[in-house]
């Protein structure tokens, strides 16, 4: 639909589409379903998601949602996506068909255009900016760690994966002691003089055969990990693991040109209402009754109530 858009007009084109909530986060970043998201959204062409009230169709519950999609937004809505709740608006059928057991009215209707056209934020209407549903999808290295090998040279591809095979492997439980020199990690790389050191980015400054130098080691496939920066993150992917990451794993690093963009909408998120705790006073209450009830029951079992 989005393919037969018309570009050259004055009015351009407006589409509705029903979706189930698939089509909201559905694969990994660099794959086909983030990618559509990622070209909808950085086109700009994403007006609004509704999400629909639930057994809306026969025979099937799932969540449904209207996403309105236009190439000619109003200059007040550019940039931004307005999220809208209508899970609570709708009429009880008087008799269930399947598993459909509400419609919308016209006065349901007419609140969802309403909320829609005032393009406001209230406890229904969310509005975010586009990039606050993409993320970063950053890989996360570890060195590999052997035990028994030579800390002051590089290895070839070929050596290294024959250490794979017979050296004894740092276990992964003990691999955040970066100090252990009975494990040392495995240099796949030792840079020319003048290369500036940047652990952040796989460069490490160390000392071989007495020399300061910068190397670069071989990555621990059991170690590796990703993690998800926002887009909007506060001074970007760098900031994010120096803070989240570093001071859990001093030697981790990535490689900016592993980077997946990626996009993904989250109705829970922005509109999840946490159900107030218990007190204590609440808890205890039920604890002493179900007690009672069972000291009760026991005592019906082996014949000694009222004894």
């Amino acid at each position: 639909m989005l393919s037969k858009m018309k570009h050259g007009t004055a009015l351009g084109s407006r589409i509705a589409e029903v979706h189930n909530g698939s089509s909201l986060f559905t694969g990994d970043a660099g794959q086909g379903e983030s990618n559509i998201r990622r070209w909808i959204i950085e086109n700009d062409w994403l007006e609004a998601i509704v999400a629909l009230p639930l057994n809306m169709f026969y025979n099937t519950g799932i969540a449904t949602y209207i996403w309105a999609l236009t190439n000619r937004k109003p200059a007040h809505r550019k940039g931004n996506v307005q999220m809208i709740d209508a899970t609570n608006w709708f009429t009880p059928l008087r008799k269930n068909l399947g598993k459909k057991n509400c419609e919308l009215s016209e006065e349901d209707i007419q609140k969802i255009c309403e909320t829609f056209l005032e393009f406001k934020e209230s406890e229904q209407s969310k509005i975010f900016p586009n990039a606050a549903f993409g993320y970063s999808k950053v890989t996360v290295e570890r060195p590999l760690r052997l035990k028994g090998i030579d800390a002051e040279r590089a290895y070839t591809p070929k050596e290294i994966k024959a250490l794979r095979e017979s050296a004894e492997r740092l276990p992964a439980e003990a691999s955040a002691q970066v100090g252990d020199e009975s494990a040392p990690p495995v240099i796949r790389k030792i840079h020319k003089k003048g290369t500036m050191p940047d652990p952040l980015h796989g460069l490490f400054a160390v000392t071989v055969g007495g020399k300061p130098c910068v190397v670069e080691y071989e990555p621990d496939s059991d170690l590796r990990d990703t993690e998800q920066v926002p887009l909007l993150e506060e001074c970007g992917i760098e900031a994010f693991l120096r803070r989240e990451v570093l001071p859990h794993a001093a030697d981790a690093w990535f490689d900016p040109a592993s980077v997946k963009v990626g996009y993904e909408i989250s109705f829970t998120r922005y509109f999840y209402k946490p159900k107030p705790l218990r007190t204590l006073e609440e808890i205890r209450a039920d604890i002493l009754a179900l007690e009672n009830e069972t000291g009760g029951l026991l005592g019906e079992i082996l014949g000694t109530t009222g004894k």
